[in-house]
């Protein structure tokens, strides 16, 4: 066993976070999360929608012992995603659709992960006895309420983890071990105080009350998670959003801070074919020509040009489903033969016929 004291740890720990990219980390003993009563009772009233996995995890995220026998601590580690820190390349097929902060890169599943395996390779050296095991929020794992035990943030009403100086535009990432680490991380305070503009810009009114999100009702679970057409009271408040939503996050005072105003809180962008808006112009083609690849495009095609990057997740029923609602909400009218070449599709026929409508509206 190594004779390195917790301060040391702590020490090696920060340093390679900096080399590593990451902004800010704490630990926390691996006991029963503070809200996994509020985290059952969500499941129980449907908020998680088709996500069914999130009850089956709901055992082994109340225990983590039962999964992984050896686990006393998590290590916890935040990386912000903007500017993004794994961009893609200048192939990358789409250049208007409107999408999150998070999803303009490269898979995090995937970098984030590797780049805590560093980290795990080198404590596995100091400590070769020991257990060090990456994970991502693939994993099941209450990963904000572990976050908010390690000191990396309060539990805003947005549900999102809010850092008074890091804001909330980060990914959190955690290493599972057996070494008892004594914890110096107090949680947070709330600092979200009197204020809800969170609460009142979502398009859709999806969070319900502060701190607890129907996603049956949230643009990101609609575009990315759910595998069906969302009903058509929702259809509109989605707006041109093709894949995720930031509005609850980029809206968050404390994010406008940080970030002085970079962050866009429209819930809707403007698309004017005036030809003196050089720019609005310029992006109504651009997103014309993104639709017009999605809608046509094999999903064979669609699978190889989006792998390694987060859009993958949705498949093509789910980017072409989307592409629908942002070409309907738009009137984007030239993309009325591509839209009526979908009308046959078994599970897209229904939502092609709704776009259509709204050409002529």
């Amino acid at each position: 066993m190594s004779s390195l004291s917790t301060q040391e740890i702590q020490d090696r720990i920060s340093s390679k976070s900096t080399e590593l990219g990451f902004s800010h980390f704490g630990w926390s003993q691996l006991t029963r999360p503070l809200s996994f009563e509020f985290y059952n009772s969500w499941l129980q009233d449907g908020f998680h929608g088709e996500m069914s996995y999130l009850a089956e995890h709901a055992p082994v995220k109340e225990n983590a012992q039962l999964k992984w026998p050896r686990a006393e601590s998590a290590l916890v580690f935040a990386i912000p995603y903007f500017p993004h820190p794994a961009p893609t390349d200048s192939n990358f097929p789409l250049k208007a659709a409107r999408t999150s902060l998070y999803a303009q890169g490269m898979d995090y599943h995937f970098w984030f992960k590797e780049r805590m395996q560093q980290l795990c390779t080198e404590l596995n050296q100091i400590f070769p006895d020991q257990e060090f095991i990456p994970f991502t929020d693939s994993s099941p794992i209450l990963e904000r309420d572990l976050a908010r035990r390690a000191g990396l943030g309060w539990a805003g009403k947005n549900t999102c983890l809010i850092h008074p100086k890091k804001g909330s535009l980060f990914f959190i990432g955690e290493i599972y071990t057996s070494l008892k680490v004594e914890t110096h991380f107090e949680p947070l305070p709330d600092f979200c105080g009197t204020c809800r503009k969170c609460i009142d810009i979502c398009p859709t009114q999806a969070i319900i009350e502060p701190r607890k999100l129907d996603a049956r009702k949230c643009i990101s679970y609609l575009t990315i998670e759910s595998r069906t057409t969302p009903p058509e009271e929702l259809r509109s408040a989605i707006g041109d959003w093709f894949f995720g939503c930031d509005l609850c996050q980029t809206v968050c005072p404390w994010n406008q801070k940080i970030f002085k105003g970079h962050l866009s809180i429209e819930p809707q962008l403007e698309l004017s074919t005036e030809p003196l808006l050089n720019l609005s112009t310029e992006s109504r083609t651009d997103l014309i020509a993104d639709l017009q690849y999605i809608l046509t495009a094999s999903g064979k095609k669609l699978g190889k040009d989006f792998l390694g990057t987060p859009m993958a997740r949705a498949g093509s029923f789910g980017l072409k489903r989307n592409a629908l609602i942002v070409a309907g909400n738009q009137k984007l009218k030239e993309l009325q033969r591509e839209v009526q070449n979908l009308l046959a599709h078994e599970k897209l026929g229904e939502l092609a016929s709704w776009t259509l409508t709204q050409f002529e509206k």
